[in-house]
């Protein structure tokens, strides 16, 4: 029984074929061919990225870690001591005026690099999400065909039931006819 995607997206959706989205027109034509929907979006993801975009997505988890506080920590304290020993001869004495302004250059670059790579993480979310989607749609447009012809079957041996019991009926009727006659 061939079906047109115009016809399955009426029956299953509800809906006519102009009013439905592309993720919904992806499903109905999965449906239609038997076909998957899922698909691997990290790794398509992973795939389309740039040399700058993996740079800055390692730069970022870098920079959120446990390894880059303790290093950080180590690093500044390192200099504090190293400057307080030298005394008089200190490259950057106290108050560490050149500290603060590479802690400012640091905190100036790091932010827009994490941004960058927090924007990168949420197209990945919204892509996976899209993904989702149609995985969820197809499964329950898949369900709802079950139950239809789960109920088409049910409707079918109530049917044969009603039969047999009419069948048995006028069997029982006629034995009973001919015994009293």
């Amino acid at each position: 029984m061939a079906t047109s995607p115009a016809d399955l997206a009426k029956r299953l959706l509800r809906r006519e074929w102009d009013h439905l989205t592309a993720q919904e027109r992806r499903v109905v034509d999965a449906i239609l061919a038997r076909a998957h929907v899922s698909r691997d979006t990290a790794g398509r993801f992973e795939a389309s990225r740039s040399v700058s975009e993996r740079l800055s997505d390692g730069i970022a988890a870098f920079g959120g870690s446990w390894t880059f506080i303790l290093l950080f920590l180590g690093f500044m304290g390192a200099w504090a001591l190293v400057n307080a020993a030298r005394g008089g001869r200190a490259f950057d004495p106290y108050p560490f005026v050149f500290l603060n302004l590479i802690l400012s250059t640091l905190a100036a670059l790091q932010a827009p690099i994490i941004l960058m790579s927090q924007n990168r993480q949420a197209a990945r979310d919204r892509m996976q999400a899209e993904a989702d989607y149609e995985v969820n749609l197809k499964a329950e447009i898949e369900i709802r065909t079950l139950h239809e012809k789960l109920d088409a079957l049910r409707e079918a041996q109530w049917a044969d039931l009603v039969a047999m019991q009419r069948d048995q009926i006028e069997k029982l009727e006629r034995l009973l006819a001919a015994r009293a006659a």
